[in-house]
């Protein structure tokens, strides 16, 4: 459960309106209440805690000189999480990061009923850990997902908005990455009990 309540759309706009008059100062309730969830996206892009932090503050600083373009369409937290992407994104670009291949024929040949049953199960310390290690072998895009979809409870058409991706194709590439992290999880485990 979140313990930062979100304010709505309304209440965000409200405080933009007076941020773009002058109270400049209002603008740390949004670093407030968003940098953890912004730095938790970032940090999983360019898995290095300093990197993140660096590129969590390009991002409220970019959002700060852009609150202008802001339209009101949709949350702050989406527009936020979409600059923050961005942000993370180039900054992957500069420097070459490899992803490790999954087999496409595996993946496909994954029933959905055990995919589902699989991440149903119960959660313990192993399980989470490898959870966490396969995240960190998925793309950038991926891990976005993942990360808003599941850490910050955004909806398909939010992450749509974040990754300019059409809704239905958020749905397929939602469905991709759990079969995916389910290949990643237990491709080990299949090797070990050969």
């Amino acid at each position: 459960m979140r313990l930062i309540q979100y304010m709505n759309n309304q209440d965000e706009i409200n405080y933009i309106v007076r941020i773009l008059a002058g109270e400049t100062n209002l603008y740390s309730h949004f670093v407030n209440s968003y940098s953890n969830s912004i730095y938790s996206l970032i940090v999983r892009i360019v898995q290095t805690n300093e990197d993140a932090e660096e590129l969590t503050q390009d991002s409220f600083l970019k959002a700060f000189k852009k609150l202008d373009s802001f339209k009101g369409d949709c949350s702050f937290s989406t527009w936020l999480f979409r600059i923050a992407y961005n942000t993370a994104i180039s900054a992957t670009r500069k420097r070459k990061m490899e992803f490790p291949m999954v087999d496409e024929v595996m993946m496909e040949s994954v029933p959905d009923e055990a995919i589902e049953t699989f991440f149903d199960g119960d959660e313990n310390e192993i399980r989470l850990q490898k959870l966490e290690e396969a995240i960190t072998k998925l793309n950038v895009e991926e891990k976005t997902l993942i990360t808003l979809f599941y850490t910050e409870d955004k909806s398909v058409a939010e992450l749509a908005r974040v990754l300019d991706l059409t809704p239905e194709n958020v749905k397929v590439k939602l469905h991709r990455v759990r079969k995916k992290l389910y290949v990643l999880m237990t491709k080990g485990n299949e090797n070990e009990q050969r």
